[in-house]
C-alpha cells in the first residue's frame, strides 16, 4: 500500500506540472513580452521561496534539537558529532547522485552571466537545497543564503530555457531568482532587489527593476505567510543614533574593512590547503570535519549559522552564550565574555573554510552578518569595559558591525546598509549603517580590490563583475573566431612558393611553420612589396631571409583583456594564434570588436 500511494502522489504532481507547463505556454503565446516577464517572475519567486521554506526550517528544527540534546538529553558532544555526519552525507550524495561535483558560492551566478549567457545546470535547482541543507542544516558552519541565491538563479535560468526567451531575459530572471532569494530569507525585498543589481547585474536600465521588484515582494511575502518568524533573523533596536557616538562607528568601520579583509584571506587559505586532497573524498571530509567538531566543542556557537547566537547578543543577558561551554561557570565575568566574542571573530572564517574546505556546501553571507555582530558587540563592550565609553548601545553597535563585515566583504554597501535596516524594522540607524558599511568597503576595496565572492575568478581573468565592457569581452570565446584555414610555408619552400600563396588567397600574412607545426615567424606581405615586384631578388631570396617575429603572439588560454592589450601594444590587427606549442590559425581585432558589438545587443538588459 505505501508504495501505491507514492506512486500516485507522484502522478498528482506530475499532472499539476504538465498543467502549469501549458497555461505558462498558453500565457506566453497570450501576453506581451514584457507582461509575460511579470508573470514569469512571480513564478521564479515563489519557487524560490518555497526552497528558503525548505532550507530555513530544516536547519532552525536540527538547531533546536542539538539544543535540546545538550540541555534535556545530556548529549554534551552532540554540537560537535551533527557537522560530521553532515558534511559526510553531503560529500556522499555529491559523490553518488550529482556527478561528483557541485558549483559552490555565488560567484558561479557571476561567472554565468558573464561568460555563459546567463545560463545554469539544471541541477543547480534542487543541488543546492539538498547539499546545504545536509551541511549547514546538520551544523556546519556556514550559511543558507549562497545556496539559496544559486538556486533562485538556476530556476530563473532554466524557466527561461524552457520557455525559450532571449538571452537577456534570461539573465533578468536569474538575477530575479536571486532577488526573491534575499527577499525571502530575509524578509527583506529592498535588500534583494539592491543585492541583485549591485552584485549579480552591474549594468541595467530603470525597466528591468520591475520584474526584480515584483520577485523580491513576491518572495517576502511568500516567506513572511509561510515561514515562522522565528526562523528569520530580525532584531530590535533599542536606541536612536547618537551623533556623539560618530567617532566609534567611525573605529567600527575601520575595524570591520580589515576584519573583512582578514576574514577574506583565511577563508581562501583553508580552502586552498583542502584543494590538494584530490584523491579520497571522505578521508578530506572527515578530517576537516574532525577539526570544524574540536572548534565547536570549544566554542558552540559556530554551530551552523549562529543567527540564535546573534540575537543573543543584542539582548541584555549576552552572558548566556557561555551556558553549555566550558566556561560557563564563569559567563558573570564579563571580561571572560569578551574575550570569547574576540577569538570568535577570529575563528569564524577558519570555521566556514573547514566546512567548505572539506566538502561541505554553503556560503559566505550569513558568516559575513556573524562576525560583524561579534565585532559590532566586541567594540562596544571593550569601549565600556575600559571606561574610554560606558555609555555606548551595545545593541546598535552588534547590529550596525553586520553590515560592516556584510558591505567589506562583498563589496556591496546599498545592500548591506538596507539589509540591516529591513530585519530591524526601521531605519533611524540609517547614519551610523552608511558610515560603517562605505568605510568598510572603503578599506577592504583599498587591501582587496575584487570582493570574496570574485577574487578566485578575478585572478583567473575569467569575470569581472563591475566593469561592463570586460565582463561582455569575457563572454566571447575568442577560439571560435580564430580563423584556421590559414595557407603556411616552410622553410624550404622558395619564395616563388610563397607569392603563389598570396595570389591564390586574401591573405596578407603567411605564418611560417616547421616540420611540427610550430610557429618560426611571419611573412608579411607589407614588409616583402619591394622584393615582390623584382623578378631578381625573388629568384635570389630564401625564405629565412624575409622571415620576421610578430610582434605579439596570442596563446589559446589567453583572457580577452590580455588579447585587447597585445593588439594595442603591437598596434597590429591581425595575430597569429598558438594552441599548446603549436601553430592554431590567424585572429583579427575587427572580428573581435564586431563579436563584442554582437554580444552587446545581447547582453544589455532593458
Amino acid at each position: 500500500m505505501p508504495n501505491r500511494k507514492s506512486v500516485i502522489i507522484q502522478l498528482f504532481f506530475r499532472k499539476i506540472a504538465r498543467r502549469l507547463e501549458s497555461l505558462f505556454f498558453l500565457a506566453k503565446t497570450i501576453l506581451s513580452e514584457r507582461n509575460f516577464i511579470y508573470l514569469s517572475s512571480v513564478a521564479v519567486a515563489i519557487s524560490c521561496a518555497l526552497a528558503v521554506i525548505i532550507l530555513k526550517s530544516f536547519a532552525h528544527n536540527v538547531f533546536i534539537f542539538a539544543n535540546y540534546a545538550n540541555k534535556y538529553l545530556k548529549l554534551p558532544y552532540a554540537n560537535s558529532i551533527f557537522p560530521i555526519i553532515g558534511i559526510l552525507l553531503t560529500v556522499f550524495v555529491i559523490k553518488k547522485f550529482l556527478d561528483g561535483s557541485i558549483e559552490k558560492g555565488s560567484s558561479r551566478i557571476l561567472y554565468a552571466v558573464a561568460k555563459k549567457g546567463g545560463i545554469i545546470p539544471k541541477k543547480q535547482m534542487y543541488a543546492q537545497i539538498i547539499t546545504s541543507s545536509l551541511t549547514v542544516g546538520l551544523g556546519g558552519s556556514a550559511g543558507l543564503e549562497s545556496p539559496i541565491v544559486i538556486t533562485g538563479a538556476a530556476f530563473g535560468s532554466n524557466f527561461a530555457q524552457k520557455y525559450k526567451l532571449s538571452q537577456k531575459d534570461r539573465i533578468l530572471l536569474l538575477a530575479c531568482g536571486v532577488a526573491a532569494g534575499i527577499g525571502a530569507a530575509f524578509n527583506a525585498p529592498i535588500a534583494g532587489v539592491l543585492f541583485a543589481i549591485e552584485v549579480v547585474l552591474t549594468d541595467v536600465s530603470i525597466s528591468a527593476f520591475i520584474p526584480i521588484i515584483i520577485s523580491a515582494a513576491t518572495g517576502a511575502l511568500v516567506s513572511k505567510v509561510l515561514l515562522s518568524q522565528d526562523v528569520l533573523l530580525s532584531f530590535d533596536q533599542e536606541e536612536n543614533f547618537n551623533f556623539h557616538n560618530t567617532p566609534y562607528y567611525i573605529i567600527l568601520g575601520i575595524l570591520a574593512g580589515l576584519v573583512s579583509v582578514y576574514h577574506a584571506r583565511n577563508f581562501r587559505k583553508v580552502e586552498h590547503f583542502f584543494s590538494r586532497f584530490k584523491n579520497n573524498t571522505y578521508k578530506k571530509a572527515l578530517f576537516g570535519a574532525s577539526i570544524l567538531a574540536v572548534l565547536i566543542f570549544f566554542f558552540p556557537t559556530l554551530f551552523g549559522e549562529g543567527y540564535e547566537s546573534m540575537k543573543t547578543l543584542s539582548t541584555a543577558h549576552p552572558e548566556s552564550l557561555l551556558e553549555n561551554t566550558l566556561l560557563e561557570n564563569h559567563k558573570s565575568n564579563e571580561w571572560i565574555l569578551l574575550g570569547f566574542v574576540g577569538l570568535i571573530v577570529l575563528l569564524k572564517s577558519f570555521a566556514t573554510g573547514l566546512t567548505l574546505g572539506s566538502g561541505g556546501n554553503g556560503g559566505n553571507f550569513a558568516p559575513s552578518l556573524f562576525v560583524g555582530s561579534y565585532l559590532g558587540f566586541f567594540v562596544a563592550k571593550f569601549m565600556d569595559l575600559t571606561n574610554i565609553n560606558s555609555h555606548l548601545p551595545v545593541t546598535n553597535f552588534t547590529i550596525v558591525g553586520m553590515a560592516g563585515i556584510l558591505s567589506g566583504l562583498f563589496h556591496a554597501p546599498l545592500t548591506a546598509i538596507f539589509l540591516i535596516g529591513e530585519i530591524t524594522g526601521g531605519y533611524d540607524l540609517m547614519v551610523p549603517l552608511m558610515i560603517v558599511s562605505s568605510i568598510s568597503f572603503a578599506v577592504s576595496k583599498q587591501m582587496e580590490p575584487h570582493s570574496m565572492d570574485v577574487k578566485t575568478l578575478a585572478d583567473k581573468g575569467d569575470v569581472f563583475t563591475s566593469d561592463k565592457d570586460k565582463n561582455i569581452l569575457q563572454s566571447i570565446d575568442f577560439l571560435e573566431l580564430v580563423e584556421t584555414d590559414v595557407k603556411t610555408i616552410t622553410l624550404d619552400k622558395s619564395l616563388e612558393n610563397l607569392i603563389e600563396h598570396l595570389s591564390n588567397v586574401n591573405q596578407r600574412i603567411i605564418p611560417v611553420l616547421d616540420e611540427k607545426n610550430k610557429l618560426l615567424g611571419i611573412v608579411d606581405f607589407e614588409n616583402i612589396r619591394s622584393i615582390v615586384f623584382n623578378p631578381y631578388r625573388i629568384k635570389f631570396t630564401e625564405i629565412k631571409e624575409i622571415l620576421s617575429q610578430p610582434q605579439e603572439i596570442i596563446y589559446h588560454d589567453d583572457g580577452m583583456e590580455t588579447i585587447m592589450e597585445k593588439f594595442e601594444n603591437s598596434n597590429q590587427n591581425l595575430l597569429p594564434v598558438t594552441k599548446n606549442g603549436k601553430f592554431f590559425g590567424l585572429i583579427s581585432k575587427i572580428t573581435i570588436l564586431e563579436a563584442y558589438r554582437e554580444q552587446l545587443k545581447e547582453m544589455v538588459i532593458e
